[in-house]
């Protein structure tokens, strides 16, 4: 009989980071540079991973960890990834912080235009 959950085990050498139950599915990115989404009863399977966010669903909600290259195993009973750590340093993904890059990245080139603009005039 196929599970309708999904256990989710996420390790590093010196500590389990994420030990989670009735997980609906999981969503990690290969190193190959595709997507992979796992769902109970996916086919076993053993992959290389890239620093990159591992999503998944459980009761709670959507999660998502931000995680440095490992190696994927899914067997019958779940799935693990065996990864060097946590990333450090992610990038901010969220909406605020991206709007905020962007206002940055803007104000930025419109004081070089201005700076490049006065120096043209002053010649």
């Amino acid at each position: 009989m196929k599970s309708e959950h999904l256990r989710l085990d996420v390790l590093s050498p010196v500590e389990t980071i994420l030990a989670v139950e009735k997980v609906a599915w999981v969503q990690v990115q290969l190193a190959d540079g595709g997507g992979l989404g796992i769902y109970p009863g996916h086919a076993p399977l053993v992959a290389e991973t890239s620093p990159a966010p591992l999503r998944y669903q459980d009761a709670d909600g959507e999660h998502t960890v931000d995680l440095e290259s490992g190696v994927l195993h899914i067997k019958s009973q779940g799935v693990e990834l065996f990864v060097c750590a946590i990333a450090e340093d992610a990038p901010d993904t969220t909406e605020e912080a991206v709007t905020a890059a962007a206002f940055d990245r803007l104000a930025s080139e419109l004081l070089s235009t201005l700076h490049v603009s006065s120096a043209t005039d002053e010649a």
